[in-house]
């Protein structure tokens, strides 16, 4: 196996264990005051998920892999290499400042960012159309989780939440599988040279990812469930069934979009149903701004890291 591709299935490894940890949490974080998902039943319902939903749709991934830039071709796996690694460089730096960000528009900024620093095709149309879907994904959820929560006040008893928070927390994880948690197969296929799902590196994704819930959960968990808004039970099953909704009609157009905005956006669209007051707005707009830099930093890091690398390498 070529060095390139060595190093690239290594860093495809850590990036599964990263998001795991930036998205596991998230994913969790909704249900956490309710007892019907326990954490552990939770993050091994993602893993069985994540590893089998991409059997039976991957478009999302091939959205990485050849809608954005063509990684096929010389120098490719180096500069989804830069890619990744600028957008973790990013998420990284945004975290340590207290901003938590997306790690799927970082990825969508790095490989478009190193795409044009290598000289490699890319294409701006679908760039932009995959930053409109994602600025969209949580003001959709958030106007979803609105009525949600206004359904959910009429049609259920604190003791049927339990099952709407089921129904809401298995709808959210078979959109991430179908969407966002695509990102991480992405980048293996670029390593490996494949375009289909084939369940071993579905399932070696899963399993990373699943390792690095484990250890994201406290803290990706309490940033969403305690920052945003003063949460309740109500709002957590809104957002998962907005998000869910929002996330999985992204999917039907292969359009990746970042499963933790419209988490967000669900629990500011629940909270506002119950009072604006009830929003921690200078959390919110901490985390949207956050969500504004991170495409523009990454493709700009990505962008110069690949211009000088190809120079070293010509």
């Amino acid at each position: 196996m070529p060095l390139d591709a060595v190093v690239l299935v290594a860093i495809a490894g850590l990036f599964a264990v990263v998001t795991g940890m930036n998205d596991g949490g998230a994913l969790l974080a909704t249900g956490l005051k309710l007892p019907t998902v326990r954490p552990v039943t939770g993050i091994l319902t993602l893993v069985v998920l994540v590893a089998l939903v991409p059997l039976v749709t991957h478009q999302v991934a091939l959205t990485f892999v050849t809608r954005l830039a063509t990684f096929d071709g010389p120098g490719g796996r180096i500069a989804t290499i830069i890619a990744v690694l600028s957008a973790l460089t990013v998420v990284l730096v945004l975290s340590a400042k207290g901003r938590p960000t997306s790690l799927t528009l970082a990825v969508v900024g790095g490989l478009a960012g190193a795409g044009l620093g290598w000289g490699l095709p890319v294409s701006g149309g679908s760039v932009a159309l995959v930053l409109a879907f994602g600025l969209a994904a949580p003001v959709v959820g958030g106007l979803l989780a609105w009525a949600t929560t206004v359904l959910l006040l009429k049609l259920t008893t604190a003791r049927g939440l339990w099952n709407w928070h089921r129904a809401g927390f298995l709808l959210q994880t078979v959109a991430y599988a179908a969407n966002d948690g695509q990102k991480m197969l992405a980048v293996f296929m670029i390593a490996l040279g494949f375009s289909g799902a084939p369940l071993p590196y579905t399932s070696l994704v899963a399993v990373l990812f699943g390792l690095g819930a484990l250890y994201g959960l406290p803290k990706a968990g309490r940033t969403l469930s305690r920052e945003i808004i003063a949460f309740r039970p109500l709002h957590g099953v809104s957002a998962e069934l907005s998000a869910g909704a929002a996330v999985l009609g992204c999917s039907a157009l292969g359009m990746p979009v970042s499963m933790t905005q419209a988490i967000a956006g669900g629990l500011i669209g629940a909270g506002v149903n119950h009072g604006g007051g009830r929003v921690r707005w200078y959390a919110a707009v901490k985390i949207v701004t956050a969500w504004l830099l991170t495409l523009p930093a990454s493709a700009a890091l990505a962008a110069l890291a690949a211009y000088a690398g190809k120079g070293v390498a010509g």
